[in-house]
């Protein structure tokens, strides 16, 4: 597929800035909006843009991410998470654009022992769960050539989670991590190498998109000190007030990746020492 012309919604956003930084030295033409620019969440705006521009992709990284304020916003999750994503599906589908659309792993209710697959049927628990299942739904009964995307924990420059707990442990000598969380941490480097693979094919669908492997928060935590140097002391505690709507259990299984073995994730232990080379270590020079 030849690509000429890529747009990026909520490009002012974490996932967004992150994606739109990693995709911006290829040889096409990137528009990067934000809702000063396109409010998705307005159907006429987002119509005429498309029409005016005409990308041959579209990767839709709004949203509203904050769990604790989804649960007491909700319609302000649904209007961006779903009929925001309604929005950009209809108008993908009447410029026949390719429709790239990330997705969450919380669809799930996070009760399982084993990493979720594609073929597992979404459960969502809080809002923001609800609301992505919801704008999901709409990609997939408008826009014929999409792509879904559910990374599980994405960790970037932008979003400062790898960068948060380095902090933590030269300041205070001490991590502080939520117990009993699992997930399969992804690297935004790794994210966009298989976006890049995809956006070329016409294999399109729903695909879980995780660095291989599963491991706790703690685990996380002891393998970033490990690379980098630091000693510190982990402490779990019982509750986080950040994570109070998030599902225990997030891992995810590429498994039709796997079945197609047509690409392949680095194990989150290789991407880790990946990104802490060219991210972090580099960002110190």
């Amino acid at each position: 597929m030849y690509i000429d012309k890529i747009w990026i919604t909520g490009a002012s956003g974490r996932l967004g800035s992150t994606l739109y930084r990693h995709l911006n030295p290829l040889d096409m033409e990137i528009l990067a909006t934000d809702k000063n620019i396109v409010d998705i969440t307005n159907s006429k705006q987002v119509n005429k843009y498309v029409e005016r521009n005409r990308p041959d992709i579209i990767i839709n990284c709004s949203g509203l991410t904050k769990r604790n304020y989804c649960e007491t916003h909700e319609d302000e999750a649904f209007l961006l998470n779903g009929l925001g994503a309604r929005n950009i599906a209809v108008a993908a589908r009447r410029v026949k654009a390719v429709l790239v659309h990330l997705s969450t792993e919380e669809v799930f209710d996070g009760t399982n022992l084993i990493p979720y697959r594609e073929i597992d049927e979404p459960n969502p628990i809080s809002v923001y769960g609800k609301s992505k299942n919801y704008g999901e739904k709409f990609v997939r009964e408008f826009v014929p050539g999409h792509f879904i995307i559910r990374p599980s924990r994405l960790y970037s420059r932008e979003n400062h989670f790898v960068e948060d707990i380095i902090e933590q442990a030269k300041k205070n000598k001490e991590v502080v991590v939520p117990k009993n969380q699992f997930f399969s941490p992804t690297s935004a480097i790794e994210l966009t190498r298989f976006l890049l693979f995809l956006m070329n094919t016409s294999e399109y669908g729903t695909y879980h998109a995780s660095c291989t492997g599963v491991c706790s928060r703690k685990e996380f935590a002891e393998e970033i000190l490990k690379l980098t140097g630091i000693e510190a002391e982990i402490k779990e505690i019982e509750g986080d007030s950040q994570a109070d709507f998030r599902p225990q259990y997030l891992a995810l299984e590429n498994y039709i990746l796997n079945l197609t073995k047509e690409f392949e994730f680095l194990d989150w232990k290789k991407a880790l020492s990946d990104y802490i080379d060219m991210e972090v270590k580099n960002a110190k020079k």
